[in-house]
């Protein structure tokens, strides 16, 4: 159907690399041109050997799912005759150790805070079967066996 890359950079800047003493700042260069700025959370690596100012992969893979069921959403919303004027989630992904002690983004809790206008607005109920229908086409949720629950505000 499609393919989709990124180019991830990293480069040594540290004569310590051997004794674990470098740094993981790296890039993620997308097809579009955008580079964006990357490092391990500082929860994993500990500075100075992370930047919590970037993006970590972490972050990314909960934001990749956020974007994905909020595209969908309000693909399926405006199929509806619902119109949106903004949706914004504050999505939160908890790491835990899997059956092997292995860290893994466990789950994702979307937390989407939509505001409609127009002369249809959807009832509690047209919306939670939006965010059903959503979580069903969204292409990353079905990409992964992280849980991922939706909780409106």
């Amino acid at each position: 159907m499609s393919d989709h890359r990124a180019t991830i950079s990293w480069k040594r800047t540290s004569e310590e690399f051997l004794k674990g003493r470098y740094s993981r700042e790296h890039t993620w260069t997308f097809d579009g041109g955008l580079t964006v700025p990357a490092s391990p959370a500082p929860a994993v690596v500990p500075a100075p050997w992370s930047n919590p100012s970037n993006v970590d992969p972490e972050e990314a893979f909960v934001a990749s799912i956020s974007s994905c069921h909020m595209l969908t959403f309000i693909f399926l919303a405006s199929r509806q005759g619902f119109q949106l004027d903004s949706y914004q989630d504050e999505a939160v992904g908890v790491t835990t150790k899997n059956e092997k002690g292995i860290p893994w983004v466990s789950s994702v809790t979307l937390h989407p805070r939509i505001t409609y206008s127009g002369p249809k607005i959807p009832n509690s109920a047209e919306q939670d079967h939006l965010h059903h229908l959503a979580h069903e086409q969204c292409f990353i949720a079905n990409s992964v066996k992280t849980e991922i629950t939706v909780q409106p505000q």
